[in-house]
């Protein structure tokens, strides 16, 4: 369902905090009991999986001897960080359930709804003079809010906000104004304005002020012309995929050396792709970010055991895989790591927050984004490296698959950047970086 208007601002918050001429009341608050067994089931069926995992993964790491025991110990332990939330989420929940309150606090043009556990929890803020039609209802039995029984509604830009449960007409009174009287402001009575209603919400944005005002931000907050082939994030792109050319040219830097790199680079896009979780999620980032890394981690452990086994060790090694090798071929590709890192680096700062892409942009949308990028990558350069393998003639197939990766990395930066002309939500997709 799409949602029009006015959005409430959401954000964690302290129940202990007192301020003067504040206006506080703890509400009544329902439990069903149904929904807590059936929820605290789902939960113990949720961390049996985690609880085996953990002592896998516990095990795996006391016996770390080749590649093959290190990828295993951190695809459980990616695996194990992702799944957590899941039931990290239920038992919050069912904590909620069992031992929470609801509050409501008023003060000057303002009202939050605290909901959560004794001293901490969440809290949804409205402004009071854009708050209509107070009210008692008494939800149906199937209705998401029947466990409440009587409570108070209220109308909120298109969309409606609700507290209390057991209410009746005289609590409404004395909370309808106790609220005004805190707050200063007289609750309003009849339709939303024109303006209230326009727009539908925003995703999870960085500004307190869009979220409060419910609006889209606009395409051309983006600040700055379009990027182009000659601006200076395209030529640090272009010059950081030159290092891997300069090293199979001119350094003897084998097939394995630039999968490798190629990995690595990966492996930057998800760090900088958590740090733009960060700056668009906020306090949510707590959850996505942990999950994110367990998932991203957890494909990137095995797709690296299948680089280095195909490519570096070979198929026909049935080895697990020398450490040593591994963290010697780290240390030669240390520069051109380091280059790459500085070329994600630029461009997060330069694009992703000097040019406010992170406008629009969704928690959601963020996470899928650096896997049709890996995907793409990697089928053009495994195609390259099995041309190489087929054809036993390395250089001249592997500068050319470095060539093509340039070619579509420079693409795909200038498309995702070419400005609202060219449909900047569209290609919002095509490469992080």
């Amino acid at each position: 369902m799409i949602r029009k208007g006015l959005r409430p601002r959401i954000r964690p918050a302290f129940d202990f905090v007192r301020e003067p001429g504040t206006f506080r009341r703890a509400l009544p608050f329902r439990r069903s009991w149904l929904a807590i067994g059936i929820l605290a089931i789902v939960d113990i069926f949720f961390l049996f999986p985690a609880v085996t995992t953990f002592h896998q993964a516990a095990t795996e790491w006391d016996k770390v001897d080749d590649l093959f025991n290190l990828v295993s110990a951190l695809f459980h332990t990616a695996w194990l960080m992702g799944w957590l939330i899941a039931p990290l989420i239920m038992t919050t929940i069912l904590a909620v359930l069992l031992f929470g309150h609801e509050v409501i606090r008023a003060s000057p043009g303002k009202l939050e709804i605290f909901l959560g556990l004794p001293g901490a929890g969440v809290a949804a803020s409205y402004d009071v003079s854009k708050m209509r039609n107070l009210r008692i209802e008494n939800p149906g039995k199937k209705s998401g809010r029947s466990w409440r029984g009587a409570h108070i509604v209220f109308d909120y830009g298109a969309n409606t906000g609700a507290f209390g449960s057991d209410l009746d007409e005289f609590g409404l009174a004395e909370i309808e104004g106790r609220i005004e009287i805190a707050s200063g402001t007289s609750i309003r009575h009849g339709d939303a304005t024109a303006q209230e209603l326009q727009q539908q919400w925003a995703p999870a944005s960085v500004f307190s002020d869009q979220e409060d005002s419910g609006s889209l931000p606009d395409e051309r907050a983006i600040e700055g012309e379009p990027v182009t082939l000659g601006s200076l994030s395209t030529i640090a792109l272009i010059m950081a995929n030159l290092v891997p050319l300069a090293g199979a040219a001119f350094y003897g830097w084998n097939l394995g050396h630039v999968m490798v790199l190629y990995w690595a680079e990966s492996a930057v896009i998800g760090i900088f792709s958590v740090c733009k979780i960060v700056v668009i999620g906020r306090w949510f980032a707590l959850l996505a970010g942990p999950f994110f890394v367990g998932h991203f981690g957890a494909f990137m452990s095995v797709h690296f055991l299948f680089i280095y086994g195909i490519f570096v060790q070979g198929i026909q090694d049935s080895s697990g895989g020398d450490l040593s090798e591994v963290m010697q071929m780290f240390t030669d590709l240390w520069p051109a790591l380091a280059i790459l890192f500085a070329s994600h680096a630029f461009s997060f700062f330069h694009n992703f927050l000097g040019r406010k892409e992170y406008l629009g942009r969704s928690v959601q949308t963020q996470m899928a984004e650096p896997y049709g990028r890996i995907v793409f990558m990697h089928v053009v350069v495994i195609l390259g490296g099995g041309l190489t393998l087929v054809l036993g003639k390395p250089t001249p197939v592997l500068l050319f698959v470095i060539a093509l990766k340039i070619y579509f990395d420079v693409k795909a930066h200038l498309k995702q950047r070419a400005g609202p002309k060219q449909g900047k939500s569209k290609n919002m997709n095509n490469r992080p970086d």
